[in-house]
């Protein structure tokens, strides 16, 4: 698949989270928030928690085991640490969630994906 392929269906996975997340009952307050240090695909929130949401759309639902690792929940976190003030109040939690989506699939979230030191 070339670059621009990935990007294409990279950004359709994005839209869908997006659009699951509403439908879930969290407020999209972001997409493609990007930094030097990283970037967070979504930023939502639902009530008093704040999510800074790393989406990965893969071809077969087999792919999905292995498309989250350590390193790039870290830089995941690291942009969610900088712009955190920009979205997340006095009394808020934050966390770091993944969205695994696949054709043919629902969507998977998995809720506080990053816990800080791991």
């Amino acid at each position: 698949m070339s670059r621009a392929e990935a990007e294409r269906r990279g950004r359709k996975g994005e839209t869908l989270a997006v659009w699951w997340l509403r439908l879930t009952g969290w407020r999209v307050l972001a997409q493609r928030v990007k930094l030097g240090v990283g970037e967070v695909d979504i930023v939502a929130r639902r009530g008093r928690t704040v999510a800074f949401v790393e989406v990965k759309w893969r071809r077969d639902g087999a792919a999905l085991e292995t498309a989250v690792d350590a390193h790039r929940l870290r830089r995941v976190a690291r942009a969610a640490e900088a712009i955190a003030p920009r979205y997340v109040r006095a009394g808020d939690d934050m966390q770091i969630d993944v969205i695994l989506i696949a054709p043919g699939r629902w969507p998977r979230r998995i809720a506080n994906a990053w816990q800080p030191g791991a």
